[in-house]
Order: C-alpha cells, then structure tokens, then sequence
C-alpha cells in the first residue's frame, strides 16, 4: 500500500515538476508573454489578489506543492528504507555520478552535477537571449527618435533590464540548497550539508548578474544625464533605492565568501552573511512583491526552515558526558529522546554560550540512532580557536562540572544507500574519520541487531601522530559491552605519517568527564517529533493558506477599494512591506504551535528516559589502539586491535590498494583533506576501474 502511495505521489510531483520548467523555459518568449500570461491573468485576476493572484498562481504554488507532497513522500519512504537499502537495490547512473572534474574553481564536480549544471547556464543563456531578441525587435529607429534617445543607449536601458530579470532566475534557486531541513533537497537526493557548493555556485552567479545589471544602469543614466535616477524611490514604480540598497548588501556578502578570506576571516564572513535580511528586504521593495512571487517560494520555504530552528536552539540540551583524547580531540555525548532518528552522517550544530553565544559549529554525529537510542554523540577536533578553548576547559584539572548547550538539528540523508555495495572502501585523513564511525556503528547494529548480511569494510586513515590512534577508540559506544561485532568484517589500515616507529612519549589514558545534570534541560529531540516530514508538510500548506487569507482580505477591503487592480494608486512599497509581515506572521504561527504540540509529546517521553550516569571517580581507560598490548579479552566479543594493522613513517599508496579491490561493486567513500579528496576522485574517474564508485563527504559550512 505504502508503495502504491509512494508512486503515485512520485507521478504526480513528476507532472507538476515538469510543468514548472516548461514555465521557466517559455518565460521571455512571446507565446509566453503575450498569449499564455494575459489568458492566465484574466482568468485569475479578482478583487482579493489583483495581478498577484496569477504569479502566484504561476510560480509560487507548484514548488510549495512540491515540498509539501514531498514530505508525505519522504514520510512513506522512511518507512521502507531498510527494505530499499537490505535487498541491494540495482544502482542507477553509477556512471553520470563519476566524478569529472576533479581539479578546478568548481572542486569535484560529477557527471550528472555537470550536466545539471550546463543546463542551468543553458536556461539562463537562452532566457537572457530571447530577452534581448524579443526587447531589441521593439527599438526601431522611429520609437528611438520619439524618446530622444540614440539606438545603443535604449539597447543598453533593454539590456540592464534583462540582466536583473535572468538574476532573478539564479535568485529563485539561491535559498533551496541552504534549507537544512528542506523537503525539496531529499528527493533530488541531496542533502543540505552537500548542497552548500551549489549555493556558492548559484551566490557567484546571482551577485555577478545583478552588478552588471546595476552598473548597466548607472552606465546609461550618466550617458543620458539622468544620473538623478538614483535617488529615486517611485511610489507605484520600480524603487531604484531599494535596488541600490540590496545590491551594497549582496557586495558586501559577496567580498567574503572567496575562499581566502572565508578560511582567513570566519567569523566577518559569517556574521557578514546575516546582510542577507536586508538584501532580500530591500530587493522586494525594488521589484514589488507581484514580482518577486518568482523566487519567493525557496526564499519562503528557507524562513519556515529558518524559523524551526531558531525555536530548537533555544532549548537547553542535556550533555551528559565527554571523552578527551590526547590527540586534542573531544567526544560530547548527550542524553536523546529514543523517538529520534537519524541516518549515519548525519550532522548537527552547536552551540556553547560558555564559549560564544552566537556561534553555531556543525559536527558529524558519530552514534547511531538504533544502537544507543538514549545517547547522541559528537565528535569534535581541536583545530580552530573554538574547538580549541573546548579541549582546553575540559582536559583543564578544573573541568567544569556543568557545561550548557544548544542544539539544531540533526541534519543528514533521508536514506542510506551504502548498504548496495559488496564492499566499502573508507578513506580518511585525520579527523576525517568522523563519518565513517557513524557508518560502521549503523553496520554493527544491522548485522548483530537485524542479523543482515553487511558490506566488508576498508578503513585507511592517515594521522600524524601515533596520538591520533585514540580516534579508532570511537568506533565503539561508550558502553560497548552488549555490542556484538564478530559477524562484521571489518579491515584497518592505520597510517602514522610523522613517526618512524611505535613510541610511548605520548601516552596518555583517556578522559572521561561526566556533567551533573540540570533539571532544564532536555534531552535531545526532534524539533517536530516522530512524524516530522509529515508536520512540514502541515507548515508549509497551512502557513501558505493563512498568508493567502490575510492578502485576499487586506487586498479586498483596504487596498482595492483605494486602487481597483490599477496598481496605479496605493503604494508598491508598503504593498510589499504589509506581504512581508503578514508571510513571517503565518509562518510563525503555524510553526510555533506545531513546535509546541510536539514539544507537550517529547516533555512526556523525556520522563521515561533513565538519566544516564557516570562515576567522575571512575578509572579512564587506557586507548586500546595507542596501548595495543592489553589483554584482546577486555574487547567486545571481537578485537578491532585484531582487525587494525599500523604503518609508520608511510602514507597510504591509494592507487595501488583502490585498483586492488576485486568485486562487482565497491563503494569509495573519501573525507579529509582537499588533496586526499582529489587523489581519490582522480583515481575513480580514472575509467582504469569500473567497480569503483566515488562519493566525497566534504562540509563547506
């Protein structure tokens, strides 16, 4: 049955999907304009929306129909991913997912992302050609004579304008690839954390076509001497303030976001970035909000995301203890509601007001859902100046005996599709390893719990001392004494790049700190319960359905009778102002009591869950792997020392041990360095070896 509904919803978003792009693709033709817009008009034009009603109509209703299907979807599909995932599921386009670029300013681009890709720059070629071939066969010589204009500038007046409209077209899709717990993203299978490259690409897009489209007009007032045009804020016109107002913001992002100063400056780029309130503000004010119905639904569907997670970060959360490695590495271990789930590399975002107030930081989640369903971890490495001051206050003698947190999330795939490969080869330098933890605990509960037959793995991680060994301790829970792992197979390579030979200079036990709890805070949960897909779903359309009421009334009985549909009268501005504040009212309503009805559920579970407890006097154990010589009993049924074997003052040869894999089908899943990242895409589009299949989990958060 569920897979009835999953297919007929399938058809169906499939229909309304193709129906949108035809949209996009017809937009500046004639046929478009001035045939299909004016029927469509006439048809929807009425007291209660006026020309919004058919923008809306157009191009805001069948994406928030789409995301809101999609997350009935995404509900009946949850259901039937281990089936999907345990009877090996054939795999489609393995070749458009090779990798195809691997070196360049785009990084590690596959074949089907290129081809998406190139469509994309196709649509906006063409939309931007036709513009100018439909505008340019409008100025002849006789209407440039009568507006006392020469034939390059009034080009150039048609060009600037077609600019700003093809930036519009980046605009609308700008917001979809940042919406964390977007329903939109998953049935492309996407997910947010990998999708951030495609909001950097469609952010360099957008700001370049609306700075030429600003300094195209600027160009053309100066030739024309109406450089006055400026100043001018138009009562039922297009405001040329507010243009120029969102286009200083959009800079200003603009500037920090290259690569340099992103990974220099951080923090100017990230709070920099919160310029995006007034760019959009300002930008609705410039076009009116009849116009910016094109890109609002992404923008709409990120403030309901926006707006969800600012109601779950401002719940405490309970952390009940962390684990210190010598190698400057932090374990932090919260207590979860067991009604929460999540899928092996999933990530979530904290924040320590202890440390900074303001900063969120995305970790990968290293526990699994299903084997420590009281328990959520995140691992996190000493590397920046927050992380730093982390390690140094709990592997302090003082450690705090409290430490309040915050938590958002977490984020990750719908579904795991590793599970279709005969063999996983996991790559990993350094903290890089932190995914792939998450991915061997979902395998040694399937196949110990479910009793499934698993992939064999391949762990190679590089460190760069024998001190990051401590890492591979994370592999098993906490408390791994009920954890069986002698059905798993299981290969590590361990590589020490920076020592010649074992030494025991820095040797150090492991340190377990355990927190007193505070009768505030809560164990983490989902932020919309069990059946959150289907909750986002009843946001979305309830919320829409509210806005639309508020409008049809306030357009009804207020601005109608003052304009009559002439859009000549009452102001655009405070038209698009009273939209602005009437969307955010919606959304904020209908999320804030769907937060609160399942925050009553999540406070009543929260009352079954034992409080996990910890002795602070209890011993630290030693670091199996850094302490290899202890007695291989104290292992859970099977020794992960037995299955890791140690290589000194070498690096991995890659190539060589990729090409060795025989089989069918080995999935290749690399996190590290940006030059690791490379090697092992190069060698997988190699075309040398047709069983590999890459798949890089970088975060450029």
């Amino acid at each position: 049955m569920d897979a009835m509904v999953m297919k007929a919803i399938r058809l169906l978003l499939m229909a309304v999907f193709m129906g949108t792009l035809l949209i996009w693709v017809m937009m500046p033709t004639n046929t478009y304009m001035q045939v299909w817009l004016p029927e469509i008009r006439a048809k929807a034009n009425s007291t209660y929306f006026g020309r919004q009603g058919a923008n809306l109509l157009i191009y805001t209703f069948p994406t928030l129909f789409i995301a809101s299907f999609g997350c009935v979807y995404l509900h009946f599909s949850r259901k039937c991913d281990h089936k999907v995932a345990s009877n090996g599921t054939r795999r489609r386009l393995a070749l458009w997912k090779k990798p195809v670029l691997v070196k360049g300013p785009l990084g590690i681009v596959s074949g089907i992302e290129l081809a998406f890709l190139a469509m994309f720059m196709a649509l906006l070629v063409w939309s931007f050609t036709t513009y100018l071939r439909v505008s340019f066969a409008k100025i002849t010589p006789i209407s440039v004579a009568q507006s006392g204009e020469k034939m390059w500038e009034a080009k150039s007046d048609s060009a600037a304008l077609r600019l700003g409209l093809v930036g519009n077209i980046g605009l609308a899709f700008l917001f979809f690839p940042v919406t964390r717990g977007s329903s939109v993203l998953p049935l492309f299978g996407l997910t947010s954390e990998g999708s951030v490259k495609y909001h950097i690409w469609l952010g360099h897009i957008v700001m370049t076509l609306f700075t030429a489209h600003g300094l195209c007009y600027i160009v053309y007032w100066a030739a024309t001497n109406q450089i006055s045009e400026m100043i001018k804020w138009d009562k039922i016109g297009i405001s040329n303030v507010a243009g120029e107002l969102a286009l200083l913001a959009g800079l200003a992002m603009w500037a920090t976001t290259f690569p340099r100063i992103r990974r220099k400056l951080f923090e100017l780029f990230f709070y920099t970035h919160y310029l995006y309130i007034l760019f959009m503000f300002f930008f609705v004010l410039h076009v009116g909000i009849s116009y910016a119905c094109i890109m609002l639904p992404g923008f709409y569907l990120f403030m309901i995301d926006r707006y969800i997670r600012f109601l779950q970060s401002r719940q405490s959360v309970r952390l009940v203890s962390a684990r210190i490695l010598p190698c400057e590495v932090v374990e932090l271990n919260f207590s979860k509601n067991p009604g929460l789930r999540y899928t092996p590399t999933s990530i979530a975002f904290i924040n320590l007001p202890i440390i900074s107030r303001l900063q969120w930081h995305p970790f990968t989640i290293s526990s699994n859902a299903n084997l420590e369903p009281q328990k959520l971890s995140v691992v996190i490495k000493g590397d920046g100046s927050w992380s730093q001051k982390l390690y140094n206050m709990l592997s302090s003698p003082s450690s705090t005996e409290r430490l309040h947190a915050s938590f958002e999330g977490p984020y990750g795939p719908v579904s795991t599709h590793f599970l279709r490969h005969d063999k996983l080869v996991m790559v990993s330098g350094g903290s890089g390893i932190t995914p792939f933890i998450s991915i061997i605990r979902e395998l040694i509960f399937m196949s110990s719990k479910l009793k499934c037959k698993t992939p064999q793995l391949l762990l190679i991680c590089s460190f760069k001392d024998s001190s990051h060994l401590t890492m591979l301790d994370l592999i098993l829970p906490l408390s791994s004494t009920n954890v069986d792992i002698s059905a798993l197979q299981i290969d590590i390579q361990a590589y020490i790049t920076r020592e010649k030979a074992p030494t025991s200079a820095n040797t150090q036990l492991l340190q377990t700190v355990w927190f007193k709890p505070d009768p505030r805070d809560a164990p983490v949960s989902a932020i919309l319960g069990q059946k959150g897909w289907l909750w986002l779903g009843a946001i979305i359309s309830s919320s829409f359905c509210i806005f639309l009421i508020i409008i049809g009334l306030l357009t009804r009985y207020y601005i109608y009778p003052i304009d009559h549909n002439t859009n000549k009268i009452y102001s655009i501005s405070s038209r698009a102002v009273l939209n602005m504040l009437f969307m955010c009212i919606s959304i904020a309503i209908t999320a804030s009591a769907t937060v609160l009805w399942n925050k009553k559920n999540n406070a009543m579970e929260a009352k079954k869950i034992q409080h996990l407890e910890g002795s602070a006097q209890a011993a630290s154990p030693e670091s199996w792997f850094h302490n290899a010589d202890r007695e291989l009993e104290s292992l859970p049924h099977q020794s992960l020392v037995q299955a890791t074997k140690v290589h000194y003052g070498e690096r991995p040869d890659l190539k060589k041990m990729l090409f060795e894999c025989k089989g069918s089908s080995f999935g290749v899943l690399v996190c590290g360095p940006k030059k690791m990242r490379h090697e092992v895409a190069a060698i997988c589009a190699s075309g040398l070896a047709d069983n590999l299949h890459f798949e890089s989990i970088s975060f450029s958060w």
